[in-house]
């Protein structure tokens, strides 16, 4: 679980119930019609935007920034070292035996098309072409969540200018003016916190997210090369070294 995207929610949303209880009930920012234009209009719009299943599958995307366990680049390199070391001590096809240790389905179609005697160009273009694929299914992800940012504020305004043209057919009456304002201003309120609390920030850490796997994949394809190359496995933790900031460079060998 990623505990950062879980206590910067949990901390924006408390600190602004903290901060309306001071000056007053929660039950005044609570309003069902301004709920219903904003969420309702939202969800509706992106629906005429993108097709049904990439709406439906916005939920596992959100889902995926709060659950997702990332990998350690530094672990995948200590165990493309020691595939190194079986490779060139026992010969590439022990590796066999290594596609079932990982439960990582990239890293055991690398290792299978080594074991499978596949050329080194075509191993690179199969797995290039997998992660291009991934790399952009990951970006209609995030563009769907920022799109419902954009949309979110905008059916907060929507909300308003209806509030505000039923609270002008009611002028006559002074004493509606204030409470009339107050709702009209919610549906704004309720938009631009859907916006900023939820969806930007999520959008921007699926890219995060997106950005540290295509890490960990480049990091296999070159791993993988390298051995079926028949590198050192020095050669090969060097080579992989150059992927990982210095502090986390930790040698197998001394």
């Amino acid at each position: 679980m990623d505990i950062a995207t879980v206590i910067g929610i949990v901390m924006s949303f408390g600190l602004m119930i903290a901060a309306i209880l001071m000056g007053g009930s929660l039950m005044t920012f609570v309003d069902y019609p301004s709920m219903m234009i904003v969420i309702g209009g939202t969800i509706g719009a992106t629906l005429t935007s993108y097709p049904l299943g990439d709406v439906i599958k916005v939920a596992n995307v959100i889902k995926n920034t709060v659950l997702f366990k990332p990998q350690n680049p530094s672990e995948i390199i200590v165990q493309l070292v020691q595939y190194s070391q079986v490779a060139r001590r026992e010969g590439i096809l022990a590796l066999e035996s290594a596609i079932e240790e990982t439960d990582d389905v990239f890293f055991k179609k690398a290792i299978q098309l080594v074991v499978d005697g596949a050329e080194p160009d075509i191993i690179r273009d199969v797995l290039e072409t997998e992660v291009a694929f991934i790399d952009e299914r990951h970006k209609q992800g995030a563009a769907l969540v920022e799109f419902m940012s954009v949309l979110a504020p905008a059916f907060g305004m929507i909300g308003t200018l209806i509030g505000l043209v039923q609270m002008l057919k009611t002028m006559n009456d002074p004493s509606t003016i204030g409470p009339a304002m107050a709702v009209a201003l919610i549906t704004t309120f309720y938009g631009a916190v859907l916006a900023n609390v939820i969806f930007l920030p999520l959008a921007n850490k699926l890219r995060v997210r997106s950005s540290e796997e295509m890490l960990i994949k480049d990091l296999i394809i070159a791993g993988i090369l390298s051995i079926q190359a028949g590198d050192n496995p020095r050669v090969v933790e060097q080579k992989l070294h150059a992927y990982v900031a210095p502090k986390f460079r930790e040698s197998q060998f001394t």
